[in-house]
């Protein structure tokens, strides 16, 4: 008879499951639905053998999010415009415990991007859930060298883009994301302008269901105007409602028109200033949030 699940030991584990989905996915659509089939699998399974449940659950969820990761790479050469990776409600916000860890950040997720399946899901399972490699190298199908080799490369890929950006503590993150929802709220264009690096970039990801730029916008002048020229159009005198969020364990601003969930704005930061802008449009990234939020 097989050894069937517990709810309250899933439960105790749910939330490993759905991190290493989404860390290798970078969605959370897509992690909610790999969580589903690991439950499905473990309530079948015989689990009287398993001594690790931990490991040997994130490792299925592993194997699944490996096999979508490949057939999604193909999806996102078509994708209109800028892909960004959905955000991860944390903090006080999230309505489920969430592991945290700098896997799960835009711009670390959008690093991730560019490593390979195997790269991803070796560094995911190593670095954020501690699986040797030995344990890893089934799910990719080589060996535990391989496997080794696959996280060391996307660590060090890691590493050198952190070190080209200097990453500002979250008070000051903090700071700089009220002072940027104020400038942006009165349509002060001065203050906007003063916010944004001179060589920031902005990256809007509207995945073709709303209008947004397709092209990343350089130069913070010309990313100010861009931000208020596009307000005036889309809502004139229009309510609208900005909310301070945490998203991926970072400050994030959520702006809500209509009553729904219209982007979610995050930000790099230096030297007390905007280096980079991330706008997620795209409503079917955004289905995901509570209502009321």
């Amino acid at each position: 008879m097989p050894s069937l699940l517990d709810s309250a030991v899933w439960a105790e584990h749910r939330a490993a499951v759905f991190g290493a989905a989404y860390r290798i996915l970078g969605s959370v659509a897509d992690a909610e639905d790999i969580v589903q089939e690991v439950w499905l699998r473990a309530h079948r399974a015989d689990l009287s053998q398993v001594r690790d449940l931990r490991a040997w659950l994130v490792t299925v969820a592993a194997r699944r999010s490996y096999d979508e990761l490949r057939s999604a790479r193909a999806r996102r050469e078509t994708y209109v415009g800028p892909w960004l990776p959905e955000p991860l409600l944390t903090g006080p916000d999230a309505a489920e415990p969430v592991l945290l860890d700098e896997l799960v950040s835009t711009a670390v997720l959008l690093v991730m991007e560019e490593l390979t399946p195997s790269e991803r899901v070796a560094l995911v399972l190593h670095d954020a859930f501690g699986l040797a490699f030995a344990e890893i190298a089934p799910v990719l199908g080589g060996t535990p060298a391989a496997a080794r080799q696959h996280a060391s490369r996307a660590r060090r890929r890691i590493a050198a883009a952190r070190e080209r950006q200097v990453t500002a503590d979250r008070a000051e993150h903090a700071r700089v994301l009220a002072a940027f929802r104020s400038a942006y709220e009165n349509g002060d264009l001065p203050a906007l302008v003063r916010l944004l690096h001179p060589d920031a970039v902005y990256l809007t990801d509207g995945g073709g269901q709303v209008r947004a730029a397709r092209k990343p916008i350089t130069g913070g002048a010309r990313i100010a105007e861009v931000l208020l020229r596009v307000a005036r159009r889309r809502f004139g005198g229009a309510t609208r409602a900005f909310r301070p969020i945490e998203a991926g364990g970072e400050p994030a601003l959520l702006v809500v028109h209509a009553g729904r969930p219209l982007c979610v704005d995050t930000l790099s930061v230096e030297d007390g200033r905007i280096t980079v802008l991330h706008r997620l449009l795209n409503p079917d990234k955004l289905r995901h949030l509570p209502p009321g939020l």
